[in-house]
C-alpha cells in the first residue's frame, strides 16, 4: 500500500495551482486595469484643470467644471434625454426578448434559423444601421411612409421632429439589440431542468403558473445580466444618435441629445477638455450607481 502523501507537497501543490490561476488572471487584470481604471482616474485629474497642450500651462480650477454643470441647462437636456432613452428602451428590450425566446423555445424545427437571423441586426455596425434608418425614415421618400401612404396615413417626420425623434430612435436601438436579449434568454430557458415542468404539470400546474414559478424565478439571473447591459448600452447611446441625422446631431432642438454625445461635442467642437472630462466623470457616476441599484434590487436567491 502506497504511503499518503505528505501534507507539506499537498500544500505546495495546491500553492503551485493558485499561482498559475493567478497568472492566467493577471493579463486581463492589467488589461482592465490600464485600459478601464486608468483613464478613469485620468478623467477625474483632468477634470480640475483647464485643458492646454501643454501639461504645464493648465491652470488649476478645482471644482469650477462641476459647478458648471448645475448651470448648463444643454448639460441637463442631454442628462434628461439619457435617462428617458434608458427607462423606455430596457424594459422594451426585455419584454420583447423574453417574448421572443420563449416562443423559440417553443419551436422544434429552424429554431436556429429563427435565431440568426434576430441575432443579425446585433452584429450589423450601427453606423450602417443608423444610415439605412435615417433614408428609410425620411419623410420625403422614405419607405417607411411609402407604406402608410398605402393606408391614408400622411408622411411622418420621425427623426425631425422634437416629439417623435427620441421614440424613434430608442425603437432602432431596441431593434438593433433585441436579437442579443433573445439569444441571452433562449440560452437561458434552454438550462431550466425540465423535471420541474414536468413535476409540476402531474401537480396540475397551468401554462401560466410554470412560467410565474418556475421559468421566471430561475430566469432571474439572464434578467439581472440583461437588464444591466441593457441600461449600460443606453446610458452610453451614442453611434445611433450621431448617424441617424447626421446634420443635426443630437436634434431636431436637442431633442435626441446624449451625455455621451454631449462629452464628444463639449470636447472637440468646443474643445473644453476639462469640462469634458468633468462630465465624463459624472456619466461614470451615473453608470455606476444604476448599476449597484440594479445588482441590489433585481437579484434574487433562487432556491432549489
Amino acid at each position: 500500500m502506497k504511503p499518503p502523501e505528505p501534507a507539506q507537497r499537498r500544500v505546495s501543490l495546491a500553492t503551485r495551482e493558485a499561482l498559475w490561476a493567478f497568472a492566467f488572471l493577471a493579463i486581463p487584470l492589467a488589461f482592465f486595469l490600464f485600459i478601464r481604471i486608468w483613464p478613469a482616474f485620468q478623467a477625474l485629474w483632468l477634470s480640475l484643470f483647464d485643458w492646454h497642450a501643454d501639461p504645464s500651462k493648465r491652470p488649476f480650477v478645482g471644482l469650477e467644471h462641476y459647478e458648471q454643470m448645475l448651470q448648463d441647462r444643454l448639460l441637463l437636456k442631454a442628462l434628461q434625454n439619457t435617462l428617458a432613452y434608458t427607462l423606455l428602451g430596457v424594459p422594451l428590450q426585455l419584454l420583447l426578448g423574453l417574448g421572443i425566446a420563449l416562443l423559440l423555445n417553443a419551436v422544434t424545427r429552424f429554431r436556429d434559423v429563427f435565431r440568426a437571423i434576430y441575432f443579425a441586426p446585433y452584429v450589423t455596425p450601427a453606423a450602417a444601421i443608423a444610415w439605412v434608418f435615417s433614408w428609410m425614415l425620411s419623410p420625403n421618400f422614405g419607405i417607411v411612409n411609402e407604406i402608410l401612404s398605402v393606408f391614408g396615413i400622411p408622411p411622418q417626420p420621425f427623426l425631425t421632429k422634437p416629439s417623435q425623434a427620441l421614440a424613434t430612435v430608442t425603437m432602432i436601438v431596441v431593434w438593433q439589440n433585441l436579437g442579443f436579449q433573445v439569444v441571452l434568454f433562449l440560452a437561458g430557458l434552454q438550462n431550466i431542468p425540465r423535471d420541474y415542468y414536468e413535476a409540476a404539470r402531474i401537480d396540475g400546474a397551468s401554462n401560466w403558473q410554470l412560467f410565474r414559478h418556475i421559468t421566471f424565478p430561475l430566469l432571474n439571473p439572464v434578467m439581472v445580466f440583461s437588464a444591466v447591459i441593457g441600461t449600460i448600452g443606453f446610458l452610453q447611446l451614442f453611434t445611433q444618435v450621431v448617424n441617424l441625422n447626421f446634420t443635426d446631431q443630437g436634434g431636431p432642438l436637442g431633442s435626441t441629445l446624449t451625455l455621451a454625445l454631449y462629452i464628444y461635442q463639449v470636447a472637440f467642437a468646443r474643445f473644453e477638455l476639462g469640462y469634458a472630462a468633468a462630465i465624463t466623470v459624472l456619466l461614470f457616476v451615473i453608470i455606476l450607481s444604476i448599476t449597484l441599484v440594479q445588482l441590489r434590487l433585481l437579484s434574487r436567491r433562487v432556491e432549489y
